[in-house]
């Protein structure tokens, strides 16, 4: 059966993307804001991740508390978060329970309240997830890759830094969030069990009337780039490298995303079997790709001991290039495969429906189906990943690393 998707822009800019899934009963919208952390701005990094917390203390007339006893009474599964480009706000429920999240959601963003005595725990949040990374430094290694190699502040840590978020104060949030909660650059998607026509008839509703200035345009800074190691007495070291590919609306996305499932896709792929099953270098080894909607990159993640570092960045790198030289057909049908199952396994959730509706509109400015992806995917051949590969060979890395020793990374960063 066709799948059926819809698309209209409201007047004050808000786009709404839906579609409409048969054979379900839930309903899930993701509204995503032009309102990311690389829009924090200089001296008050953190503000973005703050503001998401923030305006879930209370909107419209409900308290904190009347708020979530709200959506839990509706059944509603929800999140907020800010990342690189946008604030993402996201809610599952029934879907005749879905008008009444809408409305919930409207008065989040535009009448959240924002009272001063719920500030200081917002930013104490975001404090805690910041200093949660020293904990986590596998993932600390990848956040601080992503500031080294995309433009500045593309990739700015959605955290931000200790200072600035202590130094935040609640009118510098409330002048962020006037800035950058806007519906012109918002999309709100929906997915599920839905009727298009009173689906629009409730967003005119509720945020027909929400008025603001579009957002200033970001003019990203040269991305730093280079070498980083940060020292740290451990028994692991965390390496980790980026290197560039092409953003989702290039004519060899899916070539590249095949290519990094060869490299990265379970435990036959080749960074798992070279560096990890043959060799015992690593506890862990992966590339995943990464876009925004103009830079986009794969980056790659490996944990080691310090005595095998050197070899494992050495590895490494070397199958990643070695993926230029040629891939075999089991390889290219397992990996096509593998991408395939994680589509359409995707694609039979709500929620997951509706937030690639929002990223589709936001990196394509249209909509893919299930049945798009799967053809496109299918269409992809060896000489078409290595023709990606030509164009975006595995140098000019951009490489950080966590412990106690730095690799020589010589040439091979080149």
């Amino acid at each position: 059966m066709a799948e059926k998707f819809y698309t209209k822009q409201m007047p004050n800019g808000l786009m709404l993307v839906g579609q409409h899934m048969e054979q379900v009963s839930s309903a899930a919208m993701a509204l995503t804001l032009p309102a990311g952390s690389a829009h924090d701005g200089e001296g008050r990094q953190g503000a973005a991740s703050v503001a998401g917390e923030w305006c879930m203390r209370g909107a419209g007339e409900r308290d904190t508390r009347q708020l979530n006893e709200a959506l839990d009474f509706l059944g509603c599964q929800h999140s907020e978060y800010a990342r690189g480009e946008q604030t993402v706000m996201t809610a599952a429920q029934l879907g005749r329970n879905l008008g009444e999240v809408l409305a919930i959601y409207a008065d989040v963003v535009r009448r959240p309240r924002l009272e001063g005595a719920t500030f200081n725990p917002c930013r104490e949040l975001t404090l805690q997830d910041l200093t949660s990374l020293e904990d986590e430094p596998a993932k600390k290694a990848v956040t601080l890759l992503r500031e080294q190699f995309y433009p500045y502040p593309l990739g700015s840590c959605v955290y931000g830094r200790a200072d600035t978020l202590r130094a935040l104060t609640p009118d510098v949030v409330r002048q962020f969030m006037s800035q950058r909660y806007s519906p012109a650059g918002a999309i709100l998607a929906v997915a599920g069990n839905i009727d298009w026509d009173r689906f629009c008839g409730l967003a005119e509703e509720h945020f027909g009337g929400w008025l603001a200035r579009v957002p200033p345009a970001l003019e990203p800074a040269p991305a730093p780039g280079g070498v980083t190691h940060i020292k740290k007495e451990s028994a692991q070291t965390h390496i980790a490298l980026a290197h560039a590919s092409v953003t989702i609306d290039s004519p060899h996305y899916y070539a590249a995303r095949l290519g990094v499932t060869v490299l990265s896709g379970g435990m036959s792929s080749r960074l798992f079997t070279e560096v990890r099953e043959k060799r015992g270098l690593v506890y862990h080894v992966s590339t995943r790709y990464h876009s925004l909607k103009d830079y986009a990159g794969l980056f790659t993640y490996a944990g080691t001991t310090p005595d095998k570092a050197q070899e494992t960045f050495d590895v490494t790198v070397r199958e990643l290039r070695r993926l230029a030289e040629g891939i075999e057909p089991e390889e290219m049908d397992r990996a096509r495969t593998q991408l395939k199952s994680a589509l359409i396994m995707q694609g039979e959730s709500t929620e997951s429906r509706a937030a690639a509706l929002a990223s589709d509109w936001y990196h394509l400015g249209r909509l893919r189906s299930l049945q798009e992806l799967s053809d496109a995917i299918d269409t992809v051949t060896i000489d078409d990943v290595m023709e990606y590969l030509a164009q975006c060979p595995a140098s000019g890395f951009t490489v950080l690393v966590i412990g106690p020793e730095m690799p020589n990374v010589g040439k091979m960063s080149e």
